[in-house]
């Protein structure tokens, strides 16, 4: 049995198949083995290293809420400045004018070329420099300003190609009844790519909480990574204990957004299977030409 997309395996690429996810099984268990046979051995798996994040509430008051709470204020920031932005530049790179989309377009590419680590020391040194910004919050100013620089840049391209991808078709609908460009944008496109954009845009904003974590390697912001080091210090080297926290953190943040992103996306597409709307027996009249009344006829009109 066979379909256009995949071909149903026969006997013998069943066993072939049974036999790889055995192997694969058996290597998976064994490298699991291996890892925590040598934190055993290093003493990483001991009660006391992973102690404090279930008796001492210090551990999370002192570190790990303040650093996430950073990282919440970096992130949500980024975003709601890179989505508009990302939105106006993928906008301005379909313009019917040249040089709007040569502007777009040299900004885009330019930022989405710069890893976002260098942007973010770049505007450290520049809000060193140019402004009075107190050291204590340069590091969040130039994480936010780096993360919007480049994801804003992603974002445009991600928006750029949600609306390429719709059917000409629906341009040339509005266009026939009348839309100028910018009402067409506004009214067919955009509502219509939103659902198709919305995987990638969760992926790129996935990606700026993560990132977050550049400028706590190298700007000193205190962000929930960060807090890894001097909670580590704190609690007797419980480096691994620390590391697996905040990752398990990390991974419930990440998960709470695309599950909001997930039910917003089903929303959008339940939305979109209307039928339009349902026209009434009392609304049959008004949909008549005037001095026509529907009235249902009379006696002597049905006889005759």
């Amino acid at each position: 049995m066979t379909s256009v997309l995949y071909d149903v395996p026969g006997p013998r690429a069943r066993r072939r198949n049974v036999l790889f996810t055995i192997v694969f099984l058996v290597a998976l268990a064994a490298l699991v083995w291996w890892v925590m046979r040598s934190l055993a051995d290093k003493n990483q798996l001991e009660w006391v290293k992973w102690e404090p994040f279930f008796t001492d509430g210090r551990s999370w008051t002192t570190y790990i809420l303040p650093g996430l709470k950073n990282t919440v204020i970096a992130a949500a920031l980024a975003m709601v400045i890179a989505l508009p932005l990302g939105a106006l530049f993928g906008i301005a790179r379909l313009s019917d004018h040249r040089w709007v989309r040569a502007v777009a377009g040299t900004v885009v590419e330019f930022f989405r070329a710069i890893p976002v680590l260098i942007l973010m020391l770049f505007a450290n040194a520049a809000y060193s420099e140019f402004t009075d910004i107190s050291p204590d919050n340069r590091p969040l100013y130039a994480v936010v300003t780096g993360l919007v620089l480049y994801n804003a840049s992603v974002l445009a391209e991600v928006v750029r190609a949600g609306i390429l991808s719709l059917p000409a078709g629906q341009t040339d609908a509005a266009k026939a009844v009348g839309m100028r460009k910018g009402q067409t944008m506004r009214y067919v496109l955009l509502p219509q790519s939103v659902t198709a954009m919305l995987p990638a845009l969760v992926s790129q904003l996935v990606v700026i909480v993560k990132d977050t974590a550049l400028g706590g390697a190298l700007l000193g912001f205190s962000e929930l990574l960060a807090s890894v080091r001097p909670m580590s210090a704190n609690y007797g080297a419980n480096t691994i204990a620390s590391f697996t926290v905040v990752a398990v953190i990390f991974v419930l943040l990440n998960f709470a957004l695309t599950t909001f992103a997930g039910w917003l996306e089903l929303r959008l597409r339940r939305g979109r299977k209307s039928t339009g709307a349902v026209v009434g027996a009392d609304a049959v009249a008004d949909l008549a030409t005037p001095g026509e009344h529907m009235t249902p006829p009379g006696p002597d009109q049905r006889k005759s």
